[in-house]
């Protein structure tokens, strides 16, 4: 039985030498990226000590406690995430299967029959026979690399669905650290817009004063009294955003934010790590987005071999090695083996692998667009985040002065309207001005830090190193 079935393994083996000595896929290149050499603005001042985002780990980039625990939190929690992570174990056990089918299979079997069996003479008598050993089914000798392209097929999947997960974790990464900052510049506005109601309140009950003693018109009073009620219409809007910014962080989080979170951080003392812009040669093509379409395009290629292959002959062998015997006592004592192999090759089959080809080489043009349609974005994202950090800074600074010079304008009007120097409409006028000045300077200092967070993720931070197996090929 052990040279019978050191016969079975010694045909495997014959076979496996034969396979994958035609590959019929097109060998891959990466195609050029149909995009400037330099960002259109530049990479503008980089601040010192600057890192490429790459290599700049979120913990180090976030320099906020709070948010540092909500995004571990949502690392932890998240669904979105989780169902990608998910993905990548189906599309890893599907390239596992993918690769197993270029190997024959080789099964240990026992039977057993009774029946009929006519002799020489004529007579007819009841025969028993058993069997046992090892056999390889129909095992497709791969000479022209179907079953390596398919398989190759199935790994740059795998790679490309591994590619989607780390997207997903920049995103996830990103999604709350705006969430956050949403919600912290909610709680300020809504601050700030109690306190203008606080004041309007005030100033609509000194004029209704004014007015019971005739010291005031009736216009004034209306005015006092629209004004305060604007004052309440914007902090129920404010309210309301602020509970739906809520829900929305509570859900990229996955759970309900627990009470022991670290102190949060007012927008004014936010800060956040340096990154280098770099060149779009170097930055691009290290995003996990393009490099998802890359590895749908290696796919794509792979998928036109197993086309091509088709219109070659399918060769598939089939071997057993054991023992035989009429008797169970002898089953061991009687060896028996047996090889056979058949070759299939396509005839007519009216159009049927070549419309397979055509629509593979299709697939592979479609994979080139998607790739470069990927590399295109990608630089419109960094180029708009470069854009927003050479704008947004001085805009800043800008409404900032101005806030002030409102808030000292309303001081001087509020003495002059003391001294009866101002009208009630010179007051009001102040205080819309000064209030929409204040709201306008945090919702840039919103946008000047969101953006900090965008280009951070545009340029490839918050995600984990590619795995090794993601740097290799598939198995050869």
């Amino acid at each position: 039985m052990i040279k019978n079935s050191l016969t079975v393994l010694a045909s495997a083996v014959a076979a496996l030498v034969l396979t994958g000595c035609i590959n019929l896929a097109p060998e891959h290149q990466r195609p050029e990226a149909p995009v400037a050499g330099q960002w259109p603005q530049g990479p503008g001042a980089e601040a010192p000590g600057a890192q490429a985002a790459a290599q700049l780990q979120w913990e180090q980039f976030f320099h906020d406690a709070r948010l540092r625990d909500l995004i571990t939190l949502a690392l932890k929690n998240n669904r979105d995430l989780r169902v990608s992570l998910l993905n990548v174990e189906v599309a890893r056990a599907q390239a596992g299967v993918a690769a197993a089918n270029r190997w024959p299979t080789i099964n240990a079997g026992v039977s057993a029959t009774r029946g009929p069996e006519t002799t020489s003479s004529g007579d007819v008598q009841i025969v028993s026979t058993y069997q046992a050993g090892l056999q390889i089914n129909a095992y497709e000798l791969d000479l022209f690399s179907r079953l390596k392209n398919t398989s190759e097929s199935s790994f740059a999947t795998y790679l490309a669905t591994a590619e989607a997960a780390r997207t997903a974790r920049i995103s996830l990464i990103a999604s709350v650290a705006t969430a956050y900052l949403a919600v912290q510049a909610d709680d300020e506005l809504l601050k700030l817009t109690e306190q203008t109601v606080a004041t309007r309140q005030d100033s609509l009950k000194l004029t209704q004063l004014k007015f019971d003693n005739g010291a005031s018109s009736k216009l004034d009073l209306n005015t006092a009294q629209s004004s305060y009620e604007s004052a309440r219409a914007t902090l129920a809007q404010l309210q309301r955003t602020r509970m739906q910014d809520m829900n929305s962080l509570t859900l990229l989080v996955g759970q309900t934010l627990p009470d022991n979170l670290a102190a949060a951080q007012p927008l004014s003392g936010q800060t956040m790590g340096a990154v280098l812009a770099g060149l779009p040669s170097e930055v691009l093509i290290q995003r996990p987005d393009v490099r998802q379409a890359e590895q749908q395009l290696v796919a794509a290629e792979a998928n036109i071999g197993v086309a091509r292959a088709a219109f070659f002959p399918s060769i598939s062998l089939t071997t057993s090695g054991g023992t035989a015997s009429n008797a169970l006592s002898d089953l061991f004592k009687r060896s028996a083996w047996s090889i056979s192999g058949s070759a299939l090759l396509p005839l007519f089959d009216f159009g049927k692998n070549q419309n397979n080809l055509e629509a593979a080489k299709a697939n592979r043009e479609i994979a080139v667009a998607n790739y470069e349609k990927a590399v295109q974005t990608a630089f419109k994202e960094v180029s708009d985040a470069l854009a927003g950090r050479a704008t947004l800074d001085e805009q800043l600074r800008a409404q900032d002065a101005q806030a002030e010079a409102e808030a000292s304008r309303l001081q001087l009007v509020e003495l002059s309207y003391r001294n009866g120097a101002a009208s009630n409409l010179d007051l009001l006028d102040a205080q819309r001005s000064s209030f929409a000045a204040q709201q306008s300077a945090l919702q840039v200092r919103l946008a000047q830090l969101q953006n900090q967070v965008q280009l951070y993720k545009v340029l490839g931070g918050g995600t984990e190193p590619a795995p090794a197996a993601q740097n290799a090929k598939a198995p050869s």
